[in-house]
């Protein structure tokens, strides 16, 4: 299964449509459009145009003409090749002749014109049913490695005074740059030991560190609450009591804060 099928939304799709005929895109438009699981789709012209379309853009499933400018469509699929294959290509096209050739780049359906709304639902519908199943078969490939990954120790080592500290990153609720040295403050005691906070950044952040001054980085997890004040900035407040301010700078990094916010727009949204 092609990499770029995890891009789109679960259970969602991303479509282009490939037609010549104005009044053809017109309609797949129409029906795409009227769908729920689709989750974005655009239209190209040509067999060149679409190629350029699906070196930049991810695509989930292509609605593909054979008879186009320039680039037939199987010419396009070959050009394609493995590296930016699609998805799922459901052929919409007048000639019957191409069916067998278009089944042999294992498409999903074979869409005569002039077609009907049930019909490319109906195509449609096989589509999502094929990125189901490969998208469940791609996590099953993927335990494995998830369980693999749950099993490694999620400690970080310090280097301190001639010994190594073994540290749960959970219990860290920021990090401080001291000069040539970066204090690591916990609910229990610190620990100060020479580094640089950016490169001590980059080590924390798959643990949910963001910055949120140029010498502050913050663990979100401990997080209770932000404070607006009328000049603009912000405060922090953990849930031990602590307050750390955050600079104009690094505002833009509260977001991630919460996966979605209620009540209206995050306070530092403006």
């Amino acid at each position: 299964m092609p990499e770029k099928l995890a891009l789109s939304s679960w259970g969602t799709a991303r479509v282009l449509i490939v037609d010549d005929d104005a009044l053809a895109r017109t309609a797949l438009s129409n029906v795409l459009g009227a769908r729920s699981d689709i989750e974005f789709f655009d239209t190209a012209e040509s067999g060149s145009e679409a190629l350029e379309k699906l070196q930049r853009e991810n695509y989930d499933i292509l609605l593909l003409d054979i008879h186009l400018p320039g680039l037939s469509g199987l010419e396009l699929l070959r050009a394609l090749g493995r590296e930016h294959a699609v998805g799922c290509v459901i052929f919409v096209t007048a000639h019957h002749q191409y069916a067998v050739e278009a089944f042999e780049h294992h498409a999903v359906d074979y869409v005569l014109k002039p077609f009907s709304k049930d019909r490319i639902n109906a195509a449609l519908d096989a589509a999502m049913r094929r990125m189901a199943s490969e998208r469940a078969a791609r996590l099953m490939e993927m335990v494995p490695q998830l369980r693999s990954f749950a099993s490694k120790s999620q400690k970080i080592a310090i280097k301190m005074d001639g010994r190594i500290l073994f540290i749960d990153p959970a219990e860290v609720i920021s990090a401080e740059a001291q000069g040539n040295y970066v204090l690591l403050v916990r609910s229990s005691g610190s620990y100060l030991f020479r580094g640089s906070i950016t490169t001590v950044g980059a080590k924390l952040r798959p643990y949910g560190f963001i910055r949120i001054h140029r010498s502050v980085l913050m663990n979100t997890n401990w997080v209770q609450e932000i404070q607006a004040d009328v000049t603009g900035t912000y405060r922090l407040r953990t849930k031990t009591g602590q307050e750390y301010t955050v600079s104009r700078t690094y505002k833009e990094n509260l977001r991630s804060l919460a996966q979605f916010w209620i009540g209206g727009e995050p306070l530092f949204a403006v």
